[in-house]
């Protein structure tokens, strides 16, 4: 919106340009086309040149001009490059600076020119006043006689059928309010219509009275003809503005307008089109055919005068408050200084522009007034409908996109993708908006000619190149969007099939692979649109691959290693492996290495490079091998049994039983150790389920092992207490207790020098496991 404000001020001071270059260029127009011009000239117009001419004032000023008009300064411009570009070659320079030279002197004579033209005109501008002749009031008021009927009925009819639009408007805004962004444009669009058929019923209804009651039966008179296309154009012009501002709901405004504000702008606007809709398009007419041009003219000048003084009362009376909107509403006073010296100086601008514009109508015919309204009226209807646009992209982002509930279950990660590009997106709608706006103002007012340059070859090439490139943007970007959606579709447990962990695997490294792809395509292709050569691009790519691939070695490997481990299935994702001397669960998997969370929670991320074999312990299944070492003096038998007393309670267990593949295998003894003996026997289990299960065997098989009596061998100490230099050790301090008395520090001496002797660990009671208070061997 500050952007629009913007070029709307700088545009509208360069409508005087194209005016007085459109006077100019019908002044210097060829012959055929004066010819043509001869062709459409009326009476009227002939006898109105002619009353002109004999007019001493304006005959003067229009021998001036021709003779201004008739002096060709590109024959003198040409002798003095002529004279100039044999010195420039001379001295080996280019004609370019002379042409540059010849092109300012002529701009300037021409300002020079245009300046001194505006000077007299405006000296000459009270003679205007001077024809009014003091008749036109009474054939104004004779008109207004005539037409009182007609007006009557209009008007009349006009509010009746507004009277009923405006409920059918109240029931669109009240929906309107909550309705999202499209929605409400449908209904904006309805009133809309709504409020042109109220103007046309009400035009039928003052044409059909026109055509019975004046003249002959079906025929219209001038007089009535000239108010009803006044009053049809006026109250179409009023219908734009009701359109945009909408007074009376404020669900149905397209911009964000306060309500008092709206209505207040609406009744200066309406006022101001009454005023110069029905000025020109009626009054000035009955003056022109019924006392003269001049005194049409004068009135038309009076009444242009008086709307610009309205429409200066206008931003003198609202400047603060509309300061106050800016400010606070529009929150520019968080913004740049330059934004807060916008919102509190906004109505110079404004001012300046009123100024030129009264200085337009007292110094140029009245023909000239209407195109630089017309101009003024396109700049700020194109700026309004750009607000219009970017204040509704601005509010269909600020909360966000939200898909259905049954979309966001099947494809959980498209919404928040969506919001990630779409706002940024629809940013850079926006500065498109904001450009072709700027260029329209520009092109209205005359600086720049768009037309011309987007007919050209280059502007058709430009404009074309931009089109495409935005375009494959925009399929790169839905390509890419459908492949990463399917992915994760596939990827959902909760609907379809359960991919597999191989799946899962290949269908993230598609998914890196295509957005790669996608991304390097889409831009090599938008930059060959735009004009740049991509083969240098190309080739510079290989050449560049290449040196990486030598100074890369490692990454290459990486890479090449990477792509043989998918193909062939040796690790996937959720799969415990051991890689090198790392054993953890694979997390993530990428083209150049293997990320693993290992028991302790260390997040390990090893190259494919470093790898020379790789341990899975989750392919198809995985075995439990028990390794149980026994005393030399039990009973090899006993042992296996009680082995598999505890494989029979582990397989009735429900948490393990699904898991466990078939009967435990018995292997026997394996080893004889220095203090144990090994026996040995295996679980067959489902993939991953192996380590889970043998920490609950284990477990089973120690509480079977006490309860039996079954010793598992376990490492003992022997204490030396030394010897003296007669071979006598120290005495050794034993302390003796029955079996059934309690430990008590009361009673139990302690001599500073007790030891423990071998003897006793070994013979003394064992402690049990669970037991609260085993028996202290020191005492």
């Amino acid at each position: 919106m500050r952007a629009f404000i913007l070029v709307f001020v700088f545009s509208l001071f360069w409508l005087v340009a194209p005016t007085q270059a459109q006077v100019v260029s019908n002044a210097n127009g060829n012959g055929a086309k004066t010819k043509d011009i001869e062709r459409v000239v009326s009476a009227e117009q002939a006898q109105s040149l002619a009353k002109a001419l004999k007019d001493e004032r304006l005959r003067g000023v229009l021998v001036a001009e021709l003779e201004r008009l008739a002096g060709d300064d590109s024959k003198s411009d040409a002798k003095s490059i002529e004279a100039l570009e044999p010195g420039s070659k001379r001295f080996g320079l280019s004609s370019l600076g002379v042409r540059i030279a010849a092109k300012t002197r002529a701009a300037a004579h021409s300002l020079s020119n245009e300046l001194s033209d505006f000077w007299t005109r405006l000296k000459n501008a009270p003679a205007i006043f001077k024809e009014l002749t003091g008749q036109e009031a009474k054939v104004l008021w004779s008109a207004i006689s005539n037409l009182a009927l007609i007006i009557l009925v209009t008007v009349s009819s006009f509010f009746v059928f507004r009277a009923l639009g405006k409920r059918i408007d109240r029931k669109f805004g009240e929906v309107a309010l909550s309705a999202y962004l499209i929605k409400k444009t449908g209904f904006v669009i309805g009133s809309l219509v709504i409020d042109i058929l109220v103007v046309l019923f009400a035009w039928a209804v003052g044409y059909a009275v026109s055509a019975i009651a004046f003249g002959p039966i079906g025929e219209v008179g001038m007089l009535q003809a000239l108010y009803l296309n006044a009053f049809l154009i006026v109250e179409f012009a009023k219908v734009g503005v009701r359109t945009v501002l909408s007074p009376a709901t404020a669900g149905l405004r397209p911009i964000p307008l306060p309500d008092s504000g709206a209505r207040r702008l609406n009744y200066w606007v309406s006022v101001v089109v009454s005023i110069l809709g029905y000025g020109q398009l009626l009054v000035a007419p009955i003056l022109i055919q019924q006392i003269s041009d001049f005194a049409g003219h004068a009135v038309g000048v009076i009444i242009s005068l008086v709307a610009i003084f309205v429409l200066l009362a206008m931003v003198l009376l609202n400047r603060s408050s509309v300061t106050d909107w800016l400010l606070e509403a529009r929150q520019l006073k968080l913004g740049s200084p330059v934004h807060r010296v916008i919102a509190r100086n906004w109505y110079w601008p404004v001012l300046v522009y009123l100024m030129v514009l009264s200085l337009i109508v007292l110094t140029r015919p009245s023909t000239v007034l209407l195109p630089v309204l017309g101009a003024s009226c396109q700049i700020l209807g194109a700026i309004v409908l750009g607000s219009i646009a970017a204040n509704g992209i601005s509010r269909s982002i600020k909360d966000g996109l939200h898909l259905p509930a049954d979309i966001n279950q099947r494809l959980p990660l498209l919404e928040r993708r969506l919001n990630f590009f779409v706002p940024k997106a629809l940013s850079f709608v926006r500065g498109l908006i904001a450009l072709a706006v700027i260029g329209f103002a520009f092109d209205t007012a005359g600086i720049i000619d768009l037309g011309a340059w987007l007919e050209s070859e280059l502007g058709a090439k430009a404009a074309t190149s931009i089109i495409r490139a935005a375009l494959l943007l925009l399929i790169g970007f839905v390509l890419w969007l459908a492949i990463n959606s399917w992915v994760d579709y596939r990827l959902n447990p909760d609907f379809g099939s359960v991919p597999t962990a191989r799946e899962s695997t290949l269908l993230t490294l598609l998914k890196n692979a295509a957005t790669i792809f996608i991304l390097a395509a889409t831009l090599m292709f938008a930059l060959s649109e735009l004009g740049v050569d991509i083969a240098p691009l190309i080739a510079s790519a290989g050449v560049i691959g290449l040196a990486i691939g030598f100074g890369a070695q490692k990454l290459v490997q990486d890479v090449i290693t990477g792509i043989f481990i998918q193909f062939e299935n040796a690790m996937n994702v959720g799969d415990v492996v051991k890689v090198g001397d790392t054993i953890g669960t694979v997390e993530k998997l990428t083209v150049r290495s293997v990320s693993l969370r290992d028991l302790h929670g260390v997040f390990h991320i090893i190259p494919f490079s470093s790898l020379n074999s790789v341990s899975n312990y989750m392919r198809g299944f995985g075995h439990y091998v028990c390794d149980m070492g026994i005393a030399y003096r039990e009973d090899v038998d006993e042992a296996k049994q009680a082995m598999f007393d505890a494989f029979a309670e582990l397989r009735e267990m429900e948490e393990y039983k699904a898991d466990i593949l078939e009967d435990m295998t018995w292997f026997g003894l394996t080893t004889f150790g220095d203090s144990a003996i090994t026996v040995r026997s295996r679980i067959k289990c489902a993939p991953g389920k192996q380590f889970a299960i043998g920490r609950a065997y284990n477990a089973i098989l120690k509480r079977i092992f006490d309860a039996r009596g079954i010793e598992i061998p376990f490492p003992h100490q022997t204490i030396y207490f030394g010897e003296d230099k007669n071979g006598r050790a120290p005495a050794g301090h034993i302390a003796l207790r029955r079996e059934d008395e309690q430990p008590s520090i009361e009673k139990v001496e302690k001599p500073a020098d007790k030891v423990r002797t071998t003897n006793e660990v070994k013979e003394g009671p064992k402690p049990t496991l669970g037991d609260d208070n085993p028996p202290d061997v020191n005492s």
